[in-house]
């Protein structure tokens, strides 16, 4: 008995430094591996967006030259206001566009992206992507589609949201200064841009216990085209921004002339 005892406990200590012997072996071949470290670029230039896989080194400075490419920058989220004149006060002419401030917003951001950089510090882009703006109105009113020009029904209906909306293709022309890495490995950027859109699309969308959910697309009487200024300054990858508009909000629409976008809030990426 004692001998097959000694000569299990013989066999279990050999098997043991087996599975050891290839535990270790295993460990060194793992050492030994050598990971591949690839960055894919989705355009060509040096400032064009980069997606790593198993890089993590740090590129900080980018050599002069042109760039082109797919970005997903200058994400904004913010509020928008009406400038009435000169007024973020509406006019009475204007007051069935009274709306709730803080639910009115502007949303944005940018997928095409062109640059050339003189230095490390200053490029100049242009970039293409899209631009929500929704206001909140407060009165019962309902703005009618395809009219001459921009038009409403006043309505005996309580309305749990209503709201007018307009989606355009965005295209700035920025100049974008910013500093040299500070010790975290953050910097500065202050960048002015001219701003232009153009109109793909505007809607209605009202909620009511009357009406249930309707939602109504088509000619909202906004303008086809509009240019302004914008105006970025952040620190790493956050920053905030505010754009203008210096054309009329809408078109052919004598009574709400010198009515403009205003909009401004956070934004993430450069």
């Amino acid at each position: 008995m004692k001998r097959l005892i000694f000569t299990t406990m013989i066999c279990l200590a050999a098997v043991t430094a087996v599975f050891a012997q290839t535990t270790d072996s295993v460990k060194t071949i793992t050492d030994t591996t050598r990971t591949r470290r690839t960055r894919i670029r989705l355009g060509f230039g040096d400032d064009v967006t980069q997606v790593a896989i198993n890089d993590t080194n740090v590129y900080r400075s980018k050599a002069p030259g042109l760039s082109f490419g797919l970005t997903f920058t200058r994400f904004d989220i913010g509020l928008t206001t009406l400038n009435d004149n000169g007024s973020f006060t509406l006019s009475p002419a204007n007051q069935f566009l009274n709306y709730r401030s803080w639910r009115s917003s502007n949303i944005g951001f940018d997928v095409l992206q062109l640059s050339y950089r003189f230095s490390s510090s200053f490029r100049v882009y242009t970039a293409g992507g899209f631009d929500w703006t929704n206001l909140r109105l407060r009165e019962s009113v309902t703005i009618l589609r395809d009219q001459p020009s921009l038009s409403y029904t006043q309505d005996n209906i309580k309305y749990r949201k209503n709201r007018l909306s307009s989606t355009y293709i965005r295209v700035p022309v920025a100049f974008d200064f910013r500093t040299h890495d500070d010790a975290d490995g953050r910097r500065f950027h202050f960048v002015g841009a001219a701003e232009m859109g153009l109109l793909i699309s505007s809607s209605v969308k009202q909620e009511s216990d009357t009406n249930g959910d309707v939602k109504l697309s088509g000619n909202y009487n906004f303008a086809k085209f509009r240019y302004g200024a914008s105006l970025r300054v952040g620190y790493g990858a956050i920053g905030v921004f505010g754009k203008y508009y210096f054309n009329n909000m809408f078109d052919n629409s004598p009574a709400q002339d010198g009515l403009r976008n205003f909009s401004f809030g956070m934004s993430v990426g450069w």
